[in-house]
């Protein structure tokens, strides 16, 4: 295990204990008022402060987390299995299949993300389940381009010809032969698709048309301390290192899996 790889994972760790175990790490709930308190600098009570509301940050902070990460692992866990049916299908049967298929991807690719992003929750509404399930539906196509590609040259490869004269069944050979050799370069996609899905989480949740209060994410807690970054800098600088972290770890952690899946990528 190299560094970088050792580095994100760590990283990755930390955030993923810290929300798994955030009822131990703080004695205050996330929605917790406390009108005497608020804006309450760090400080031993509140290690990082309190907001407009007297909440407690660090507790909003981790509760904050559990949203952020889950919406990003559940959002890819949808991208992916769309990405890796498609793609399969478009790799092993080519021909007209693959032409339907590819082209539609070429035109989804064609139309910025983002703009269906936001039309898609304008439409919908804002809500948790809704946008784990909007970035998952945006983000299949470039995972179907990877499955397409790795199965066309596993396809040829001597052993699969084998299983072909066996008579095996087109869906075993490709569910059993095909698909766990083709997953390496989809493991590293996967890895930097949360990423970049905490990123989009954060920002919609910024901008009000993600995860809505009072549910804490990093992005909500984040614009809501705007208004107050004069007088409580806290409310914005650690849910904005908080996303810096996290994403940082999560890249580190896939161009580690990218080096040990292709060394001479690292080279």
């Amino acid at each position: 295990m190299n560094k970088r790889t050792l580095a994100g994972l760590l990283g990755v760790g930390i955030l993923v204990l810290a929300a798994l175990f955030a009822p131990v790490l703080t004695p205050y709930a996330p929605n917790t008022q406390s009108v005497v308190e608020r804006l309450t600098a760090p400080s031993v009570k509140h290690i990082l402060g309190t907001d407009e509301l007297g909440r407690d940050v660090l507790s909003r902070m981790l509760y904050g987390g559990r949203v952020s990460m889950s919406v990003g692992i559940i959002a890819v866990l949808i991208a992916t299995f769309i990405g890796l049916l498609v793609g399969a299908l478009a790799g092993y049967y080519g021909g007209v299949m693959d032409n339907i298929i590819m082209r539609t991807v070429d035109i989804i690719l064609t139309i910025p993300t983002l703009f269906v992003i936001l039309m898609l929750v304008v439409f919908l509404g804002p809500s948790i389940t809704n946008i784990m399930i909007i970035i998952g539906l945006t983000s299949w196509p470039d995972i179907a381009r990877i499955i397409r590609a790795e199965v066309m040259s596993i396809k040829k490869a001597p052993y699969i010809d084998a299983t072909r004269v066996l008579g095996l069944p087109k869906k075993m050979i490709i569910a059993k032969h095909i698909m766990p050799n083709a997953l390496g370069p989809v493991f590293v996609y996967m890895i930097f698709g949360v990423s970049g899905a905490i990123l989009t989480e954060s920002g919609l949740s910024f901008l009000g048309l993600g995860v809505q209060p009072p549910a804490a994410s990093w992005g909500n807690i984040l614009s809501s301390g705007k208004d107050y970054i004069e007088t409580g800098w806290w409310l914005t600088a650690f849910p904005g290192l908080a996303i810096f972290l996290a994403v940082f770890s999560y890249n580190l952690l896939g161009e580690g899996l990218r080096d040990f899946f292709n060394p001479k990528l690292s080279r």
